[in-house]
């Protein structure tokens, strides 16, 4: 199958969130599964900085938008089975940063006007297009709105992505025909309309093919108001076309075994080690090394026999910030260490800052993120906690379970598809979970897994096991995709 992937941001060009991440591992893996990929992004700034050297000019044309025809420019390359194609319009995206801009409408309105315009010069003419977020929503928009006039891409279909449903590209209902040259019709039958407003977001839901969510408890939370932010009326009336694809990991370059980004290597087969043969267990033995350089590295007391626990996360109220606050003191009260990699809202900056006095030497902060030092937390820690208000997929617990640390999550989205609540009785789980939002029961399991750690080391090292076995590959995922694909086509 022919299918082009377009997104506004992809690993290993351009990253901000972990869209960048799906859109740089997911074309593999559906190009391994036997289709032709190609992805489309925009050709930032920091793209052209990295990669010019490698990017191949393919054309140029004139895109029409609203009373204006916008140069664009066409560069390629080919990387791992898939071909990238890059849309060039310097005074669109020779930026600093990808998003944050006044004009990111008219940016991302060209961008996907340009998709469509563009898609006579490239390899193929796809079966579908794969859209991914509001920056591309108006993509199948343009396309149903060229179908009247251009018969070559009548047959295409649309599937699009909801990564988070919070940021739908909404503009005033004067941006309509000036800033998108969309015909009055769009917002008049309520297509493109919602609360008075051009909603890009909602019109991309309206006309696609399929609609999918990047876990399946997402993709059943958007029909309920409290998800949706207002669309979950459209969501409930696109109920037939929504599905849930669990999103991966890339298991390749997160491997405990081969990363060279962590202080010591672990996982896979025991070793033999000694005069006696001795089978040394290298996950307890690499655990030990990361945390120890953890522990160093942000200064912490250097102690072995004490659990850490690390959150890895945007400071913002949705990522349940609110419930560790409130019971922060009585968390510490456990005998354990606790580390934070983050940034965000002031007073959850402000908070864990003046904790450090309290804590020192067993609590640290880091403001901002940092890649090398996000590895060393996941490699490191034996904890990691997650009480996300809400959580689309999340990718930080499966990195978690990846290297060997026990994930602490609240139950809702991608965070109740990947973790599963560990039974004393019978064994069985790989983490910590709690489903109501209240600091109560959040206490409650991080007690329980802080007491297993003390005291049922064989069932923590069991846990730790359990979750690396899980299979987290895109191959899954793509697989899904591929089922969606062929039904829309069919």
């Amino acid at each position: 199958m022919k299918i082009l992937f377009a997104a506004s941001e992809a690993v290993p060009f351009c990253k901000t969130g972990g869209l960048a991440d799906v859109a740089g591992s997911l074309p593999q893996a559906l190009a391994k599964a036997g289709n032709e990929v190609e992805v489309i992004v925009p050709l930032y700034q920091c793209v052209m900085d990295k990669w010019k050297e490698q990017l191949t000019f393919v054309c140029h044309i004139e895109v029409p938008l609203g009373w204006r025809r916008i140069y664009c420019g066409l560069f390629s390359l080919e990387r791992e089975g898939v071909t990238w194609y890059f849309v060039d319009n310097e005074y669109y995206f020779k930026r600093a940063a990808l998003y944050g801009h006044y004009d990111d409408g008219e940016r991302f309105g060209f961008f996907s006007r340009a998709i469509v315009a563009l898609l006579p010069s490239l390899a193929f003419m796809p079966e579908v297009i794969h859209c991914n977020d509001w920056q591309t929503a108006l993509v199948p928009v343009y396309l149903k709105d060229e179908c009247v006039r251009w018969s070559a891409v009548r047959s295409i279909k649309t599937v699009f992505t909801i990564h988070n449903i919070e940021y739908q590209g909404r503009y005033g209902k004067e941006t309509l025909e000036d800033l998108f040259g969309l015909a009055p019709g769009w917002f008049a039958d309520g297509t493109i309309a919602m609360d008075g407003d051009v909603n890009m977001l909602k019109g991309a839901l309206m006309v696609c093919d399929a609609i999918t969510a990047v876990s399946p408890t997402y993709a059943q939370e958007l029909r309920q108001p409290f998800f949706a932010h207002g669309l979950e009326s459209v969501l409930q009336r696109n109920a037939g076309k929504l599905y849930g694809v669990l999103n991966g990991l890339d298991m390749a370059r997160y491997d405990p075994t081969t990363d060279k980004g962590i202080t010591a290597n672990f996982g896979g087969a025991p070793v033999k080690s000694g005069k006696g043969a001795v089978q040394e267990d290298t996950i307890t033995a690499g655990k030990a090394k990361n945390k120890e350089h953890l522990q160093q590295e942000m200064g912490l007391d250097v102690n072995p026999g004490v659990p850490v626990i690390g959150i890895i996360s945007r400071l913002v109220s949705h990522k349940g910030l609110d419930l560790v606050c409130s019971v922060f003191d009585q968390i510490m009260d456990l005998n354990c260490q606790f580390v934070v990699l983050g940034s965000g809202d002031w007073n959850y900056e402000r908070f864990f800052e003046e904790k450090l006095g309290f804590y020192k030497g067993r609590m640290a902060l880091y403001r901002g993120y940092n890649e090398s030092l996000a590895m060393d937390i996941y490699a490191g820690a034996d904890l990691l906690l997650m009480p996300s208000r809400s959580e689309p997929c999340g990718l930080a617990q499966m990195m978690a379970m990846r290297y060997a640390t026990v994930p602490i999550v609240r139950e809702t989205g991608g965070l109740k598809d990947t973790v599963h609540p560990y039974e004393a009785w019978s064994g069985a789980g790989n983490g910590f979970t709690f489903a109501g939002y209240n600091s109560g029961d959040m206490l409650y399991v991080i007690r329980q897994a802080v007491d297993l750690y003390f005291n049922n080391p064989t069932a923590f090292k069991q846990l730790r096991k359990a979750g690396m076995a899980e299979d987290f590959s895109w191959g899954r995922s793509a697989e899904a995709y591929n089922e969606i694909y062929r039904k829309i086509c069919s």
